[in-house]
């Protein structure tokens, strides 16, 4: 552990060195307020909310699946209450075009002038928080709408380039069940999510609490923790979160053996169609940095990646015909990947 906690000691003098530490605790301490804040009306599903903030402390968007009535509409509008920033929510439909979300041009005239010009009206993915509700049941056309903004974090419509607001962030729900007329998202725009985030039923004591709570005259008031300004600090600070060599090597294995030609896990061989790429071992590094800061640690250690590469690799490792009919999901190519990849050895 000593090698541990040198990384640490060495890291907070770094991050200091360029922040008052005063101020930097207080903004850390935000992260646990924010999530004590969320928890008002939420209960439970203690783990789904840390990976909520995990992935806007790494700058990246969620995809949130769940059966109907698990909350997911709630948690997301719960979350953009306690962050003073702008939101907006759009409703997927069928019906749905690109510039329903992206914006439009509109024919305007100059009153002075009388000239005519048209002038780009911004749409709904103009904000800091943007709820996708049942984000598959648009076609295509309209889902790959998000693709630039989610990459790019900015828009293009008549040959004009138009940058979004920072911090944003895309927190998409779709619905596992009643598939029937749905659009499942392409693998493209999959892993253009940082996390794939599952909801499951709660506790029966958790349960007792949500029909308590949520049947009464009484409801909770949500009050704004943080702004977007203090986030986009916490976002600067993730990315300058130790790791080392050791757990960096680890990481590039990891990924190397979800693929099938590379892989020295047999399983991955039986039941893995595609592996994941490269992004995927980005995206694991970036939320075990974020993880390892929402603990109060400025090093990342292997519990941070064995954590995160559930959410991180659920929707970036294809299962074959074979594991689809026998029901083996990609979360146990990750239970098998942790048990199988060797660890490094200054980081146990």
């Amino acid at each position: 552990m000593h090698y541990i906690e040198a990384q640490y000691s060495f890291k907070l003098k770094k991050i200091v060195l360029e922040r008052s530490e005063t101020n930097l605790k207080i903004l850390i301490s935000k992260i646990s307020q924010l999530k004590s804040e969320i928890q008002k009306v939420i209960v439970g599903q203690d783990v789904i909310i840390e990976e909520m903030l995990i992935a806007l402390m790494a700058g990246g968007h969620c995809l949130l699946e769940g059966v109907p009535g698990l909350a997911k509409t709630l948690m997301v509008k719960t979350m953009s209450q306690a962050l003073d920033l702008s939101f907006r929510r759009i409703q997927f439909t069928p019906d749905l075009m690109p510039t329903d979300i992206v914006g439009t041009e509109i024919l305007e005239e100059d009153h002075v002038t009388g000239k005519r010009f048209f002038k780009f009206n911004k749409g709904p993915l103009f904000a800091n928080i943007v709820l996708a509700d049942e984000v598959n049941r648009t076609p295509p056309k309209t889902q790959s709408a998000l693709l630039e903004a989610m990459q790019e974090f900015e828009v293009t419509y008549g040959g004009q380039t138009y940058p979004l607001d920072r911090p944003f962030f895309i927190l998409a729900t779709q619905n596992p069940i009643e598939q029937a007329g749905t659009y499942p998202l392409p693998e493209a725009q999959l892993d253009r999510f940082l996390l794939y985030i599952k909801i499951g039923y709660p506790t029966a004591a958790e349960e007792s609490r949500i029909l308590s709570s949520t049947t009464g005259a009484t409801k909770a008031t949500i009050n704004p923790i943080i702004g977007a300004e203090e986030i986009k600090e916490l976002q600067s600070i993730t990315r300058e979160v130790s790791i080392s060599d050791d757990l960096i090597t680890y990481v590039s294995e990891m990924i190397r053996a979800t693929r099938p030609d590379t892989t020295i896990v047999p399983f991955v061989k039986e039941w893995v169609r595609w592996g994941a790429g490269p992004r995927a071992g980005q995206a694991l590094i970036l939320t075990a940095k974020a993880r390892a800061l929402f603990k109060g640690r400025y090093a990342v250690i292997l519990e941070d990646l064995q954590t995160m590469a559930y959410p991180v690799l659920r929707h970036r490792v294809l299962m074959n015909f074979k594991a689809e009919a026998e029901d083996v999901s990609s979360d146990k190519v990750t239970d098998e990947l942790i048990k199988a990849i060797s660890k490094p050895k200054a980081n146990i």
